[in-house]
């Protein structure tokens, strides 16, 4: 997934999926966004965020709250990083229209939208909160985010996307989510060539690479990213041996993250501990776990992986 060969402006590469920064109590923490994008971009050679999605626990956030992030993540990062993409979706379309029309006010890079998933939406319906969403913020890159295992909204991608482009003429590429290999082939080979292919299961990247993924999603490239770069080079200089070396490497650490437990709580607890940096807490109704689970993950995850 060569940036080289991507039209201008277009997100490739790397993307790391934010924590959002919290205080003990569990109050939003702006003053640790800067030192945060410092760390992604100095340490990790990460230059794109996704900013307030599942990683960053938006459906525990007030809209304000998302909005004060969007802000600051916009702010800090201008200059430092390429893209800056600010999830925007809701489970009301009211709240999503607001949060879209936000952040093209405050000059996002571009926007994400996941499904609404109580009410949960067929093809058609989904066509249609995506497109009005859109509206809102015309002119700026909008990215369907696709995660059927949180969501429960199995509508294929490939089907999604049917003439999208006369519904919603921002539209930009996916951040799929998925397991399926299947439908997201399908959208790759579908795609337009102006649309980024993001995918977001960092333990299947070396496949979806193999698909065609431009991009890739994740919130272990908050403290992977240097390695997984690495990864990505190995493919594209055709050094299959060290690509998968890697992504196994990556596969053993999340096998054992799992049998302790991994969730998104103990994955942000993880990236305090090996990052230097105090996002805090997860927020209700994630907890907090144990600091020698924690601990436990550090040591295998130093075991794994050497310093970048």
């Amino acid at each position: 997934m060569s940036v080289m060969a991507a039209p201008e402006g277009k997100l490739t590469g790397l993307v790391a999926a934010t924590f959002t920064p919290l205080t003990p109590q569990g109050e939003i923490k702006l003053s640790e966004i800067g030192p945060y994008i410092n760390y992604l971009t100095e340490k990790q050679g990460v230059n794109n965020i996704f900013v307030n999605g599942t990683t960053g626990e938006s459906m525990s956030l007030s809209v304000e709250e998302r909005k004060s992030l969007a802000e600051e993540w916009c702010q800090k990062a201008k200059g430092k990083m390429d893209h800056v993409i600010v999830h925007v979706g809701c489970m009301s379309l009211k709240d999503s229209q607001e949060l879209a029309c936000h952040a093209a006010h405050i000059k996002a890079d571009g926007i994400a939208v996941i499904a609404p998933s109580f009410f949960k939406p067929n093809t058609e319906a989904l066509r249609k909160f995506l497109q009005e969403v859109a509206k809102f913020a015309p002119n700026i890159p909008f990215y369907y985010y696709h995660i059927p295992a949180v969501t429960g909204v199995n509508v294929p991608v490939r089907d999604l996307l049917e003439d999208i482009e006369q519904l919603i003429p921002s539209f930009s590429g996916v951040k799929f989510s998925g397991t399926d290999l299947l439908d997201f082939g399908q959208y790759v080979s579908h795609s337009h060539p102006h649309w980024s292919v993001l995918y977001g299961v960092d333990e299947q990247l070396l496949a979806a690479l193999a698909l065609g993924a431009e991009g890739a999603v994740g919130s272990t490239y908050n403290y992977m990213g240097c390695h997984v770069s690495k990864l990505i080079s190995a493919f594209d200089e055709g050094d299959l041996v060290q690509a998968r070396t890697i992504q196994f490497k990556m596969q053993e650490l999340l096998s054992y993250a799992i049998k302790l437990g991994f969730d998104l709580g103990v994955n942000k607890q993880l990236m305090n501990e090996l990052s230097g940096l105090r996002l805090g807490p997860p927020r209700l109704p994630l907890m907090t776990c144990p600091p020698s689970l924690i601990l436990s993950l550090a040591q295998k995850y130093h075991s794994l992986f050497p310093e970048c």
